[in-house]
């Protein structure tokens, strides 16, 4: 690709991107959100015409007029929301739109065959292609979703943050099947806001930033610092920074908490000025520990004191207790995307955008315009659908809505996932700002309760950590006593392999 260029009305997504990849080698695509990466591959799977610029597929010039077009040229795209006919068997989906046959019939036997042979090539006989895909692993679907791609002969492949909905053990199988694939010949282009990801797995990494490219290398020879600073176009030399905080009153206590399923059992002090992490595998129960704290789960045994206020409660009370929840599914639960900005960030609080119990929009919108500046969300107005915004400037919407409401105690469920570096490093500043007093504002410092998946996060921005092991939460150690190992053992129940070598615990789970 060469010089590429798109623009949408005003906005240029595209400046003229160069990028190259060759046979049987992975490039890492990286950059924040919004630098254009989903608008490039959408270019060249055919999902978008470009305005100027070139494309050559193994020499020859490419411009396909559609997704179909380029899938039929040896171009696939997986998408990190899956593109799947669930009720369709495996089959069925991997030969839709390119079905065997003459007319309107289809040559079920020879369709059979040519699903069965791409699970085959991907290693993965055992999956029936006559199993529906919806009964199939989240792991598996994208495996299907790959084989479709393998079955009309793949050359190109693009995976768009494959592993964010994915368990360790089945990230390492996607790695394996990445080596697999490349050593025959199939050119990979991985996105990821994982760097160990792209180091593990990448031989060169290209980072856009605002529609251009403006750095490759290899991963491994380039430190983390300086993919960074292409990435935001500043040095960023402390991602996790740490104010001296002081823990005050205490704002949160529970007691042995057990919920219908999960959490089993619970018990968890938190103070003022104090972020305190979970963490656990998937499945483990830290968001039904967050949704039973919030009140959108029953509570079946033990006590919550908020702050003056003892038991359990619903939503609206413990926002009126000062408590707000970001969920962990921003895109179904956190956010109202048809919604604007200025709704988003206000609507769990109304009072005074207006006379007599009325919402103003003009008052509506000066009350987000100063959330929105000082969370640096880029939008053209507040006025703007959330929909139109990348994953990092939707996350910090919902933060906002917290700050908007002025709660002491915020609960994030895993507040940077699917959000590049340079977001996540303007939300860890977020946190530390919170969590220490402001001085000139007279603020209280707040209480954070966060929830998160990736290890090097907890270690860097909590205070303390406690495990939480099918269903039971540990207690909170400080960070100062504990390692990504420890940590790994807790959460895998695992105490009695101690004597495993840190580096494969490690390698094991590397995001749990």
């Amino acid at each position: 690709m060469q010089g590429v260029h798109k623009r949408f009305g005003a906005t240029i997504a595209l400046g003229g991107v160069d990028l190259q990849v060759q046979p049987g080698q992975v490039l890492a695509l990286i950059g924040e959100n919004g630098a254009g990466k989903s608008t490039l591959m959408k270019v060249l799977s055919g999902a978008h015409q470009p305005d100027d610029g070139q494309m050559w597929l193994d020499g020859a010039p490419y411009k396909p007029r559609n997704p179909l077009e380029a899938r039929k040229a040896g171009v696939a795209m997986i998408y990190q929301e899956l593109s799947l006919a669930k009720h369709l068997t495996v089959a069925e989906n991997i030969l839709l739109g390119v079905e065997p046959g003459a007319g309107p019939m289809m040559g079920w036997s020879k369709a059979r065959h040519i699903a069965s042979d791409a699970m085959r090539r991907l290693g993965r006989a055992d999956i029936s292609v006559d199993t529906p895909v919806g009964k199939l692993s989240i792991a598996s679907q994208q495996l299907v979703e790959i084989g479709r791609a393998i079955a009309v002969g793949c050359r190109v492949l693009v995976l768009d943050e494959p592993t964010s909905s994915l368990t360790s053990r089945d990230i390492d199988l996607l790695f394996d099947l990445v080596r697999q694939l490349k050593s025959q010949s199939i050119s990979i282009i991985y996105i990821s806001h994982f760097l160990e990801e792209v180091r593990a797995i990448a031989d060169t990494f290209t980072v856009l930033r605002d529609g251009r490219s403006v750095g490759s290398g290899v991963p491994k020879q380039t430190p983390t610092q300086k993919i960074i600073a292409m990435m935001v176009g500043r040095d960023v030399h402390d991602l996790y920074p740490r104010s001296k905080r002081t823990p005050g009153d205490e704002l949160l206590r529970v007691e042995d908490l057990s919920g219908r399923t999960k959490p089993v059992s619970a018990s968890l002090t938190l103070h003022r000025g104090e972020v305190v992490g979970i963490a656990g595998l998937i499945g483990a129960g830290r968001t039904e520990f967050l949704r039973a704290l919030f009140g959108l789960d029953a509570v079946k045994r033990g006590r919550i004191r908020v702050g003056v206020y003892d038991g359990a409660a619903t939503p609206r009370r413990r926002w009126a207790q000062g408590m707000g929840l970001v969920s962990e599914d921003r895109k179904t639960e956190g956010l109202a995307l048809s919604l604007s900005i200025a709704d988003n960030i206000t609507m769990s609080r109304l009072g005074g955008l207006g006379p007599l119990g009325l919402v103003t929009p003009s008052r509506q919108q000066d009350a987000s315009r100063q959330w929105v500046k000082r969370l640096a969300v880029k939008c053209r107005t507040p006025a703007q659908p959330v929909q139109d915004l990348s994953g990092g400037n939707q996350q910090k919407v919902a933060i906002a809505r917290l700050l908007h409401h002025d709660v002491d105690l915020l609960l994030l469920d895993e507040p940077t996932r699917g959000i590049d570096v340079g977001s996540k490093a303007q939300i860890y500043q977020l946190i530390d700002e919170l969590a220490t007093a402001d001085a000139s504002s007279g603020r209280k410092p707040r209480a954070i309760l966060m929830v998160s998946s990736y290890l090097p996060e907890l270690l860097g921005v909590c205070d303390r950590i406690a495990v939480m092991c099918r269903g039971v939460l540990g207690p909170g150690r400080p960070v100062s006593e504990t390692s990504e190992h420890q940590i790994m053992i807790e959460a895998t129940g695992s105490g009695i392999n101690d004597d495993l070598p840190p580096h494969e615990v490690e390698a094991a789970g590397a995001s749990l």
